[in-house]
């Protein structure tokens, strides 16, 4: 390969190294996975004009089109500019400048999202909403950051596994005198929620412990008289902490629960904060997980709430104690804050 192509600065501007020689994949940022079909155009033109003809749904839900020259690469950046600016400043009203140089940063992963309650039986917000909303508080930055939002806590976008996973979650309404006693509910919790219903042995109806319900709505969708309903105020539940990788992954672990939107938003403005104090204002590829082990969940916690004001409703995670799959060898380990190796191009 020639020597002179700067790996790195191209791996900025959102084009990823092709095991070919002198060739590279853009990745088109697509924050919530929702975009005007029309933009599939772009992706194809690009594919035809510079690539090789295709073009890979991306793991983190971006249009990615290889087989780009490198010399071909300037007139790239300058036709994706008016897809930048219909996408990130006119959808998500990310304050960026637009120019003929494409993307200014891949820092902040494109934030992923199942498709919401704008189609899905069982998604308790709309997930593509949210996702703008955290776009423009987390691009362009060179801090990395991956988060994906579910609809409910089946969660189908893998927020578990993820710096930051955003679960919508209801805070259920039980109507007495709706209920019919048919116990419907009951089996659709046990069958594929928490098991947190009982029909009562006094007068058949339904009674709920109130310590292990997730808030997903499944007794809403089971009930056909609709003696459960979803509170009209939204809650989320934000885990922190989970990654994948060769070396130690891990599940996420939930952080905050039956947190408001106004909550996440805050709580994830404060990240780049976070992250420049752990990486000494020096941003470079590391996992946000690791950033956490890093600063230790305590300061974690203390940094994130910064001036964050709290719903009433609201829990916080007091201490998290995370499992992890071990897959190093235990021969000269080093301690893990000296390992701020690269992880997983996705």
């Amino acid at each position: 390969m020639n020597h002179d192509i700067n790996i790195k600065a191209l791996r900025n501007n959102c084009f990823r190294q092709s095991k070919v020689p002198g060739e590279f994949m853009l990745q088109l940022r697509v924050p919530g996975s929702l975009i005007d079909a029309k933009h599939l155009e772009t992706a194809q033109h690009i594919a035809q004009t510079w690539g090789n003809g295709t073009f890979h749904l991306g793991m983190r839900q971006t249009l990615n089109i290889p087989g780009i020259k490198y010399e071909n690469i300037p007139e790239v950046n300058k036709y994706i500019k008016d897809y930048i600016k219909e996408v990130e400043v006119d959808m998500c009203d990310v304050d960026m400048e637009v120019t003929d140089e494409g993307y200014p940063t891949i820092g902040a992963r494109n934030v992923m999202a199942c498709i919401g309650n704008t189609h899905c039986i069982k998604a308790n917000i709309n997930t593509h909403e949210l996702a703008r909303k955290l776009e423009k508080e987390i691009f362009p930055s060179h801090y990395h950051i991956k988060m994906s939002i579910a609809g409910c806590p089946n969660d189908c976008a893998k927020g578990h596994f993820n710096d930051f996973g955003i679960v919508g979650i209801a805070d259920m309404v039980y109507h007495y005198d709706r209920c019919i006693g048919c116990g419907a509910c009951v089996d659709a919790c046990k069958d594929h929620s928490t098991g947190v219903l009982k029909k009562s042995e006094v007068d058949g109806k339904i009674e709920k412990d109130e310590c292990c319900c997730v808030g997903c709505a499944e007794c809403a969708i089971a009930c056909p008289t609709s003696a459960w309903t979803r509170n009209p105020k939204k809650f989320y539940r934000v885990l922190v902490g989970g990654r994948s990788g060769k070396q130690y992954p891990r599940m996420g672990k939930t952080f905050l629960n039956w947190v408001t939107e106004d909550v996440v938003i805050s709580v994830i403005k404060n990240w780049q904060k976070f992250s420049a104090w752990v990486l000494d204002y020096k941003p470079f590829y590391i996992h946000g997980s690791h950033l956490i082990d890093r600063a230790g969940y305590q300061k974690f916690k203390e940094m994130m709430l910064d001036g964050v004001e709290l719903n009433p409703e609201a829990k916080v995670a007091q201490r998290i104690h995370w499992t992890e799959t071990e897959y190093r060898s235990q021969i000269n380990v080093k301690p893990l804050c000296e390992h701020p190796a690269a992880g997983p191009q996705d």
